[in-house]
């Protein structure tokens, strides 16, 4: 009897290995909508007059390449009417400004043109404190004490109200790491972030990023990693709709994805001891 038990198992282990693969569910693709990254970011110790502007479409679910638009008419101006434009590189949706001039605390609208349709959205410039030179490592971190774990510091202005977007890209993680913060219990500290992972080994480069963002930013942010899914990255595909600041002043249904955003950024690079 244990016999015939055993010749039965083994036969039925090999079909289950045999059924696996992978199924794709044929989904309904809607109409492509127009999607505006407009993400000028001023990186402290530059003049932050090399500004990009992306333009593409989305996609099927399973598509991994976002298309592209060209053909659009892209500004940005500021409170004193003075006009920043952002010409194409040409066939490849990537709008350039090589005069921009960023303000912290001054206000920009953006305004896009595209086949008789205009985009608006008006944002501030935030500022950002510098992130602290005493970046620290600690081996036996993480929340099961097994992981490389840094710990970098910046100075929250206690004068003001303030949110942060923190952006970690390592040789471990194949998106960048996000975060978005705000200093509603930690107003006029000394703030501190933190970023683990069990790989990560002696000679790995860390490149951290933060940002000054404004409070409708920091909003719109956490919605899009919610509907992202933890640990998955913000910009790849997602189950859900978060829509930014852009109107569409033409037809208001048609509306556009993306954000217009304006931000001081903090770099530091950190090596793994």
């Amino acid at each position: 009897m244990k016999n015939i038990f055993r010749y039965m198992v083994v036969p039925s282990f090999f079909f289950l290995l045999s059924c696996t693969k992978v199924v794709e569910v044929d989904l309904e693709t809607a109409a492509p909508k127009l999607v505006i990254d407009a993400s000028i970011d001023w990186v402290k110790g530059t003049t932050g007059n090399e500004q990009k502007i992306k333009l593409s479409t989305t996609t099927g679910y399973y598509s991994t390449e976002f298309p592209t638009v060209s053909g659009a008419d892209i500004v940005i101006t500021n409170s004193a009417n003075t006009v920043f434009s952002f010409t194409e590189n040409p066939g490849t949706g990537e709008y350039i400004c090589s005069n921009f001039h960023p303000v912290i605390g001054e206000t920009y609208t953006l305004k896009v043109v595209l086949n008789g349709e205009t985009y608006t959205a008006t944002e501030t410039c935030i500022g950002v404190p510098d992130i602290e030179k005493n970046i620290t490592q600690n081996n036996n971190g993480g929340f099961g004490g097994d992981e490389v774990e840094i710990t970098y510091y910046y100075q929250d202005n206690g004068n003001e109200e303030n949110h942060y977007l923190h952006r970690i890209l390592s040789p471990v993680s194949k998106f960048p790491d996000y975060k978005a913060k705000d200093d509603k219990n930690t107003q006029g500290n000394l703030m501190q972030e933190y970023f683990s992972d069990e790989d990560l080994k002696t000679g790995d480069l860390i490149n951290i990023r933060l940002y000054g963002i404004s409070r409708r930013y920091y909003d719109y942010f956490r919605k899009l990693l919610a509907a992202s899914g933890a640990g998955n990255g913000p910009f790849q595909t997602t189950p859900g709709s978060v829509r930014g600041n852009i109107i569409n002043e033409t037809h208001v249904a048609n509306f556009a994805y993306g954000y217009f955003r304006l931000s001081e950024v903090a770099v530091k690079d950190y090596t793994i001891q």
